[in-house]
């Protein structure tokens, strides 16, 4: 048999070998992000359901058993940084399991701030409004609507203000399921977005990054 032929040959070989696997396994042919995607429960308060729970599918691990920093830094068309989180009160006062802090800026070098917070206590968590009314800001509280891929999920928003100062904050909670069983852990996401021009502008903002981060409700 020529070289030739035995080239031939292996390649024949080979092609039918690759046609085997994928016959008994054509999962592999699918998009490899449906395969890296997470189901979560999400709601806008911790010790108590509330019609806005939804479940949802995400790309990111938000199990506070693992390390919440292996969240990418660049997500679609965002970059982030890590930005350490210098006051120790946080830490003291809340006590949290994983504190995850970053300023994200967009291709068109608009810019917010993540924070995730992950525990298993209850204590770790409070309204970040608490927060702005300690240090002298005006805070407004309501909830709004982020769309998604497909269906909606419902956040907290937090409008604050002090002088020229303001900011928009949308945050929610993340469950590993519908047991919401505080000793599997609960994670705060919370995106926090200056208002330049108009609020209207920085809550856009913030519902277009969320997306990046959740893409559809499954229930």
């Amino acid at each position: 048999m020529s070289q030739r032929s035995r080239s031939f040959l292996a390649t024949l070989i080979l092609l039918v070998g690759v046609g085997a696997v994928l016959w008994t396994r054509p999962d592999l042919l699918q998009p490899r992000a449906r395969h890296l995607a997470h189901t979560w429960v999400v709601d806008v308060d911790t010790w108590r359901r509330t019609p806005y729970q939804r479940v949802v599918r995400s790309p990111f691990d938000f199990d506070v058993r693992h390390d919440l920093h292996r969240i990418p830094l660049d997500v679609g068309p965002w970059h982030g940084v890590d930005v350490p989180q210098t006051n120790i009160e946080v830490f003291i006062l809340l006590e949290p399991e994983q504190y995850l802090q970053r300023r994200y800026t967009y291709t068109d070098g608009r810019f917010l701030w993540l924070s995730v917070i992950g525990s298993r206590k209850e204590r770790s968590f409070h309204p970040p409004e608490i927060c702005y009314m300690s240090d002298g800001w005006q805070a407004r509280v309501s909830d709004v609507d982020v769309p998604l891929r497909k269906g909606s999920i419902r956040a907290l928003k937090v409008s604050a203000r002090k002088g020229e100062w303001q900011h928009v904050v949308l945050y929610f909670f993340v469950w590993p399921d519908q047991a919401r069983d505080l000793s599997r852990g609960v994670v705060m996401f919370k995106v926090t977005v200056p208002v330049t021009r108009e609020e209207a502008d920085a809550l856009a903002l913030a519902r277009q990054f969320i997306r990046e981060f959740f893409w559809d409700v499954v229930e």
